[in-house]
């Protein structure tokens, strides 16, 4: 438990909600980064490779809204997982300016395997919780992203 003896709390980084989740972020990304090495993926690459997972291409633009991140970093990401052979792009029957985004067959593949790697870390996350605790931890995630993003 975190003392309350500090008259102003938000001056120490144990007392900043955003400098914690922060922190947990980066340590999440670690253990992510560790458990995909040997699959060719990075943790900043899982949003893409999950929204791809069920088979269906999306646009580049639909996969910048999954995501949440900018056009440009999506741009990024994209080209790098093209160079590394995890996805596809083919043109989009409905828009000649548009490519629809697929998973290579090798990354799909690998998907059962990945989505072990990422539950293991997740579990290890929930391992110092109660199943309460746990579940109020994410209702409570939710509520300040959804805080923050309107």
């Amino acid at each position: 438990m975190i003392e309350d003896s500090k008259p102003y709390k938000w001056q120490t980084r144990e007392h900043s909600l955003g400098y914690m989740v922060n922190w947990a972020a980066r340590l999440f990304a670690r253990e992510m980064d560790d458990a995909l090495r040997p699959f060719g993926l990075m943790s900043g690459q899982l949003p893409v490779f999950f929204a791809l997972a069920d088979g269906q291409p999306r646009s580049q633009s639909a996969l910048v809204r999954l995501a949440a991140v900018e056009q440009s970093t999506m741009a990024k990401t994209l080209s790098r997982m093209e160079r590394d052979g995890l996805i596809e792009r083919t043109p989009d029957p409905n828009d000649r300016r548009s490519a629809l985004i697929s998973l290579s067959s090798a990354a799909s593949e690998k998907l059962p395997d990945i989505a072990a790697a990422v539950a293991t870390i997740n579990a290890r996350s929930h391992a110092c919780l109660s199943g309460d605790e746990s579940r109020l931890l994410l209702q409570l995630l939710h509520q300040v992203v959804n805080g923050l993003a309107t």
